[in-house]
């Protein structure tokens, strides 16, 4: 792994860019729309695996810590077993498939959207059973609270991660 200081840096800025992402919040429910699904997919789709789920990895770290960099401006541990926790915790896998997946080359918009979509199926696919088992609810109510009123913005968040990703490789050098 390289250890120079370029990758530390865009490392250290996603960082900062999923925690922000994280206080754009509209609190829809239980789980609420947030930027920082975009931030991390983006991350995924710009830097290297390891790097991609290792800034993942540290603001994770940091909102259990109790630095507050989740949604809202919250932290704890405790968040991993409320009804966000799901989404949280699949954040890592997703940062590190996107990254696999997307070979970051810039000459496969189809390998963008693919991984762009097998990130965001991550981020749901772990997110709403971890909603369902928390809240005790339906399968029915917990995609209605969990799933449903955050598919287009997820499709907006998805296109806008892969359009920024596109413009922004050819600028950086890692």
């Amino acid at each position: 792994m390289d250890l120079s200081v370029r990758p530390v840096v865009y490392c250290a800025l996603f960082i900062a860019l999923i925690s922000i992402g994280a206080f754009i919040a509209i609190p829809v429910g239980p789980v609420p729309i947030v930027l920082q699904n975009m931030f991390v997919l983006l991350a995924g789709l710009i830097l290297p695996p390891a790097w991609a789920a290792g800034c993942v990895a540290v603001y994770l770290v940091m909102g259990f810590a109790g630095l507050p960099v989740f949604a809202g401006g919250t932290s704890g541990v405790g968040k991993v077993f409320g009804p966000t926790g799901g989404y949280l915790l699949a954040y890592l896998p997703t940062a590190f498939m996107v990254s696999v997946i997307c070979g970051h080359d810039n000459k496969g918009m189809v390998r963008d959207v693919i991984a762009i979509i097998v990130g965001m199926a991550l981020i749901y696919g772990m997110g709403v059973p971890w909603l369902k088992y928390v809240l005790a609810l339906s399968w029915a109510k917990t995609l209605a609270v969990g799933f449903y009123p955050f598919l287009l913005g997820a499709v907006v968040k998805m296109a806008a991660a892969v359009v920024i990703a596109r413009k922004l490789r050819p600028m950086i050098r890692l």
